[in-house]
């Protein structure tokens, strides 16, 4: 059975928060131009990647960086080592499936580094890189946010231009605690297209325990269906006031599910905490290929926002010192709980499950959910267990490992 637990970084756990520019129309302009050539020379440096097939960071800096250096003008030797690296990322994960150099869009979203970045807390100001120079801008932001920008350590920014608004995407390292033992057990977390998550104890989410406009997943799927429709009329008509509505409500979707999915993580981490438990979650990776789709269903997979509530959950419960762990989700809906029994007769219908051995019955998210809790018990048992060393297999195995080979003979 794969068990996968929770892994973050030793010195702390990053998370991202957002500040508000508020630059001048002559620094709003500075800003413009540094966007518009960072994202020219990375699209440069990918299409020199992209001939030579060299991606990985050292190799490709030392094929692009006088290039891109000489290509684009105004370019700064800290912008351009910024663009090697974003492109030789943008590449790691999709290299196989990509067809062509990948371009990136003129306005996109840019990083900045400690180098091309700095604040001035006292004054509420940060000092951001530009082709003519440094511009001093205030900002402002929530108070959370302000407060974690002043006392946490400070890493990568991304600069943002959102409908004329400049925002500054920060990520900052967030003080890391001790993993509690799950003393009592996990609370299991099933999760799918009919209902986005049902946990071990029986609570469907979202629904009566999040506090909120969306009564349950049905007002969930009314709601995406609508915009859907909307979306398919407007795009089909095609005029210019249909496309000014569609630049209104774009991204509404999307801001919707990203707040479910924080409220329904939020919710299992904190009665995770409460009860003295883990959190246990399938590992669906990959599975919208493994999954095939009636045409009518694949738009609905496709828009299922699983890896999120992953992300999500997974940094909520690192926060507060709760285990984590996903889980096989192999037949988790088609066992039984109590006898074990695994068949394919178990599921009669699509949310119903009765065991065609014991005659154990009720829903079948409920039933995946407890399944998914068991073999989060038995799998943190098997990567915790003892040893003559005194370490847990799992950090025994780490740190029994050879180094890795620096090259040569």
């Amino acid at each position: 059975m794969a068990i996968r637990r929770s892994a973050t970084k030793r010195h702390g756990l990053p998370t991202v928060v957002q500040l508000r520019l508020t630059p001048t129309p002559g620094q709003a302009d500075a800003l413009a131009a540094a966007v518009l050539l960072c994202n020219q020379a990375a699209t440069v440096v990918s299409r020199l990647a992209w001939q030579h097939r060299v991606f990985a960071v050292v190799e490709l800096h030392r094929l692009a960086y006088y290039e891109v250096r000489a290509q684009v003008a105004g370019l700064g030797a800290q912008a351009a080592v910024r663009a090697i690296a974003r492109v030789a990322g943008a590449y790691a994960n999709r290299r196989a499936s990509k067809k062509r150099a990948h371009i990136f869009r003129p306005h996109g979203a840019v990083p900045y580094d400690a180098r091309l970045l700095s604040f001035n807390r006292d004054a509420r100001t940060v000092s951001l890189w530009t082709p003519t120079g440094r511009a001093t801008v205030p900002y402002t932001g929530r108070p959370d946010d302000l407060k974690a920008v002043d006392r946490l350590p400070v890493g990568e920014a991304d600069l943002i231009c959102r409908r004329g608004v400049w925002l500054l995407q920060v990520t900052v390292i967030l003080p890391t605690p001790a993993v509690r033992e799950p003393d009592h057990g996990f609370l299991g977390v099933d999760q799918g297209v009919a209902n986005l998550a049902v946990t071990c104890d029986g609570v469907v989410l979202p629904g009566p325990a999040l506090a909120g406009p969306i009564d349950g997943n049905g007002h969930v799927r009314t709601l995406r269906e609508r915009r859907h429709r909307q979306r398919r009329r407007l795009q089909k008509k095609g005029t210019a006031a249909a496309r000014r509505v569609l630049r209104r409500l774009a991204g509404r979707e999307h801001r919707m599910m990203t707040d479910l999915n924080h409220q329904i993580s939020k919710h299992v981490v904190r009665e995770a905490e409460r009860t003295g438990r883990g959190v246990a979650l399938e590992d669906l990776q990959g599975i919208r290929g493994r999954v095939r789709a009636h045409r009518l269903q694949r738009r609905t997979l496709h828009g299922w926002a699983f890896a999120q509530q992953i992300t999500f959950t997974r940094y909520k419960a690192a926060r507060t010192g709760v285990a984590f762990v996903l889980v096989d989700p192999a037949y988790t809906s088609q066992a039984c709980p109590e006898c074990g029994c695994v068949a394919r007769a178990n599921r009669p219908a699509r949310g119903r499950f009765v065991c065609t051995r014991c005659g154990l019955a009720g829903h079948a998210d409920h039933i995946a959910a407890r399944n998914i809790a068991t073999r989060a018990v038995t799998g943190w048992a098997v990567i915790n267990q003892p040893h003559a060393t005194g370490l847990p297999s799992a950090r025994r195995d780490r740190e029994s490992k050879p180094p890795a080979s620096t090259g040569g003979s």
